[in-house]
């Protein structure tokens, strides 16, 4: 994923997880609104009592590639923020694969 479509700003994370609505999962929380320029943006956040850096890394690669899949295949219409939920250390690449993008396609109908 492309660094111009990754938000990183903490102000525009609380923002957003203050005000916007969310969809939700075992596996996810993604909170979005619409697209402020042509392109979705997406932030990816990983708690601390998921693990150590190193497993929180992992799971935030493994995001960034099921992100990067998704936007090949499917125009977004919202800019979201991803938070990945302790659930995640216990599946499969492909099983995290299918969750997220059922909760991206789920956000993209409302």
């Amino acid at each position: 994923m492309k660094k111009e479509y990754i938000i990183k700003e903490s102000r525009i994370f609380d923002e957003m997880i203050q005000t916007c609505p969310c969809k939700k999962n075992k596996n996810f929380l993604i909170f979005y609104r619409n697209k402020e320029q042509e392109e979705a943006k997406y932030g990816i956040s990983s708690p601390k009592k998921l693990g150590k850096a190193v497993i929180r890394n992992k799971l935030r690669r493994r995001v960034r590639a099921i992100l990067q899949e998704y936007q090949k295949s499917y125009s977004n219409p919202y800019d979201c923020i991803i938070i990945i939920r302790k659930n995640c250390l216990n599946i499969t690449f492909q099983e995290m694969k299918e969750s997220l993008f059922y909760l991206l396609k789920l956000e993209g109908k409302r």
